[in-house]
């Protein structure tokens, strides 16, 4: 008994050791192989998101994500690519000023973005750091920071996220982050729904803020333990497609 006792107690802190020593960047990369996301590099990725259709198409660094809003009987086509943004409807292409194209780029990108997580977080742009474990629900959690350099971080690159990575799983399970369009704020998102398509993991998300104003963002998982936050809607992926 004393020796299975003492094989248990080497066993758990040569674990929580292990768990210690990992970096941000081993975190991220274990999420990102855990939900098949390495994949995602070189496949076409359609879903669709509140009534619109979005195909995400990638392929060894080049890229273009789309958006398909149909109104009655006009139908708009939206483009982010390397190369630029553009905009066609009813397949004729649009002029569109470089201040709305700013604005209609980042719209695009956030959906698509954001349907893929953690995909993306080994760009270049990316800062990790990694934070103090947490346990939510009963489960353990490492607990990442991502900020963005300005050079190549996007109009938002000031926007900070927070990972929280499920110890046995390596998948994310929450996530929030703040933002400074309209006013700025912050969100938390605790996902759901988990299916697997063409061997990529797709989650959809409960959306909340913090009902007091002063919750700081790296204390929202607390909040979340506490009631301390209200459910604003929710993130659904509809119809998610995966080819390569």
């Amino acid at each position: 008994m004393r020796t299975l006792l003492l094989l248990f107690v080497v066993v758990f802190v040569s674990c929580n050791s292990a768990d210690t020593q990992k970096s941000a960047q081993e975190i991220i990369d274990a999420s990102i192989i855990a939900s098949g996301l390495d994949k995602v590099s070189n496949s076409e990725i359609e879903f669709e998101f509140r009534k619109r259709k979005y195909v995400a198409s990638r392929n060894n660094g080049t890229f273009a994500l789309e958006r398909f809003i149909k109104r009655d009987s006009m139908e708009m086509h939206d483009v982010l690519s390397n190369n630029d943004f553009e905009r066609f409807i009813n397949d004729e292409k649009i002029h569109v000023p470089d201040s709305m194209k700013t604005r209609f780029s980042s719209s695009v990108n956030s959906v698509h973005y954001f349907s893929v997580l953690p995909y993306g977080l080994n760009d270049d742009a990316v800062k990790k750091k990694k934070l103090e474990d947490v346990s939510i629900k009963g489960n353990q959690y490492f607990k990442v920071q991502i900020s963005f350099s300005e050079d190549g971080g996007g109009e938002d690159f000031e926007d900070i996220f927070i990972y929280w990575v499920n110890k046995e799983t390596h998948f994310v399970d929450y996530l929030a982050y703040s933002f400074h369009v309209n006013g700025g704020g912050m969100r938390f998102r605790e996902a759901y729904n988990p299916r697997v398509v063409n061997g990529i993991r797709f989650v959809d998300y409960n959306n909340y803020k913090a009902t007091n104003a002063s919750t700081k963002l790296v204390d929202l998982d607390k909040a979340f333990e506490n009631n301390g936050l209200e459910k604003l809607s929710e993130i659904n992926l509809e119809n998610v497609k995966v080819d390569f």
